[in-house]
């Protein structure tokens, strides 16, 4: 059995009429949109398979036979909640981790993170004379061999050690 070639005719309610690719072509040139944006009149179908020439084309579009349809967007809706419950904690377990934790945060990174604020706190304890220069000093190695967890963990040290200036 032989198969039918298509006609170049679309078949529009019965009767026969031209295929407005052309004019879909023109209209986006004019619009400057894409093809599947342009959104031409059902009604008034006949007057666009008609006009073949660009003035004929934008006297439609003024008419209103031609228009260009609004972009299509990607709603943020769903993102906006992820990122919500993330920062609240949630959907950041164990089932959510890819990498080991130094591949995550780099081993020299979190070092970084963590020797930075020891460092500075030091120095104001220096300068606002908490500390003697002396003590600033040991701390200062104490804290660049990773004595120290934190900030609050150095405060301790001090507190409990008692090595705060005398007045």
């Amino acid at each position: 059995m032989r198969k039918r070639r298509r006609s170049p005719l679309n078949s529009i309610g019965g009767v026969k009429s031209l295929s407005l690719k052309s004019q879909r072509r023109l209209a986006a040139e004019i619009l400057k949109v894409g093809e599947s944006r342009v959104w031409i009149d059902p009604d008034r179908t006949e007057d666009v398979e008609v006009a073949i020439t660009r003035d004929e084309i934008r006297r439609l579009i003024h008419e209103g036979a031609i228009q260009s349809q609004p972009k299509k967007g990607v709603s943020r809706a769903r993102a906006r909640t992820l990122q919500e419950k993330r920062t609240k904690g949630l959907r950041r377990g164990p089932g959510k981790r890819s990498g080991s934790p130094n591949a995550r945060i780099p081993k020299k990174k979190a070092w970084m993170e963590r020797v930075r604020p020891l460092r500075k706190k030091l120095r104001e304890l220096k300068t606002s004379h908490t500390i003697t220069e002396n003590i600033y000093r040991h701390l200062y190695k104490m804290a660049g061999s990773g004595e120290f967890e934190s900030v609050a963990d150095l405060e301790r040290y001090i507190k409990t050690r008692d090595l705060g200036r005398k007045r």
